[in-house]
């Protein structure tokens, strides 16, 4: 088998030869070390991206078949984004910064970790619709001018060829289209602490701004199949959640964003697809009502955390329409072999419920050693299934 049937046997519960070995990308840092360390050449470690770039060269050097997450992504997003530009300096070489979503930043000389958010544009139906509904509007020019990614590393036009390797179907990787974000986009435009009042103080304004959300990655996601290519999944990105739970409350969430996850992943049915995953990081089992009743059907990352996220109770509880693509710890990549086999073990029992395959909860982190992690690869290929 090769990995694209590999990838639809198991998640459709079917008879596989083996395993997928799955990974989720690595940090810029993770990649530097290893180029030091003489793993990588300078070329595969600066030109990683997801699904092309060097991807498959450093997947072929570890022991991974594919990165889950390779998608065609049109642009389900503003168009055009903001200009980014420095609001203001200090001293010290900090900045405050208008990124692409119209939020103010602030950045700090040296800091790796994400900027804290200083202002917002985006404050209520004014600045709505003064400077973010345009934006949101469809054209098809969004998806003629969007690179498709017909082989790992070799990038197309979607006009000008790239869609016929698609359309002959005969493509051996796992590979996807990107249907957009439904509220986590939003969120990251309005702040978390924003779209937290919004929903008291203009709870019309939020659903309004929603349903334009989802009008929009409808209507790209109907161009992009319309146009004959073959994809083997749906791939939504949220992030709504964190530790302890959802940034919105369950029952809004459930009755006004559901329907928009629904008209999607219909018309995904229409064309053959039925895996549809989702990428929410943090706590997210009060929200998998919501996303299995409107056809979304694979979790992803599922964190390991603080909280240890497991697909166990959700599928005790939802039956085998859930499946998932992560929950392994990536922590025991800086540990030693020992540790390693301990999370295969832990692995074992949830690979055997079937719809289940592992996958480092998130970017592989710069504490991990490459040993490790080709271990990991070697030893994960053995299980059976």
């Amino acid at each position: 088998m090769n990995y694209r049937e590999r990838m639809l046997a198991v998640l459709n519960y079917e008879k596989a030869d083996r395993l997928p070995i799955l990974h989720f990308g690595y940090w810029g840092e993770t990649l530097e070390k290893w180029y030091k360390e003489g793993h990588l050449t300078n070329e595969e470690a600066h030109n990683w991206g997801e699904g092309y770039g060097s991807d498959k060269a450093i997947g072929d050097k570890l022991g991974f078949d594919h990165d889950f997450n390779v998608t065609f992504c049109p642009p389900t997003f503003m168009d055009p984004i903001f200009e980014s530009k420095v609001v203001k300096e200090f001293p010290d070489g900090s900045r405050h910064i208008m990124d692409g979503n119209g939020v103010i930043l602030l950045e700090r000389p040296g800091a790796g970790s994400i900027p804290s958010e200083i202002g917002h544009t985006l404050q209520d139906r004014k600045s709505w619709e003064e400077q973010y509904a345009f934006r949101f509007k469809y054209f098809d020019e969004r998806i003629l001018n969007t690179n498709v990614m017909v082989k790992y590393d070799e990038f197309l036009p979607f006009n000008q060829g790239g869609i016929e390797f698609l359309r002959e179907n005969k493509h051996d990787y796992w590979y996807g289209v990107f249907a957009g974000s439904l509220l986590g986009s939003l969120r990251n435009i309005i702040g978390v602490e924003n779209l937290s009042y919004l929903r008291i103080d203009d709870e019309d304004l939020l659903i309004e701004m929603i349903n334009v959300t989802g009008d929009l990655a409808y209507k790209c996601l109907k161009y992009s199949l319309e146009a004959g290519a073959k994809y083997d999944f749906v791939h939504f990105w949220e992030d709504i959640c964190y530790k302890n739970g959802p940034l919105i409350n369950p029952q809004f969430f459930y009755e006004h964003v559901g329907p928009q996850y629904k008209k999607i992943t219909d018309l995904a049915k229409e064309y053959g697809i039925n895996i549809v995953s989702l990428d929410c990081d943090g706590l997210i089992d009060s929200l998998i009502p919501t996303w299995l009743d409107h056809g979304v059907n694979t979790m992803f990352p599922i964190e390991v955390g603080t909280w240890n996220a497991s697909i166990a109770p959700w599928r005790e509880q939802y039956g085998k329409q859930i499946r998932g693509v992560g929950g392994m710890n990536k922590n025991v990549f800086a540990l030693d072999y020992k540790a390693v086999d301990a999370e295969i073990e832990r692995l074992k029992p949830l690979i055997a419920l079937g719809g289940f395959i592992p996958c480092p909860d998130h970017r592989i982190p710069p504490d991990a050693i490459w040993e490790n992690v080709q271990y990991y690869c070697e030893k994960l290929r053995e299980v059976k299934i």
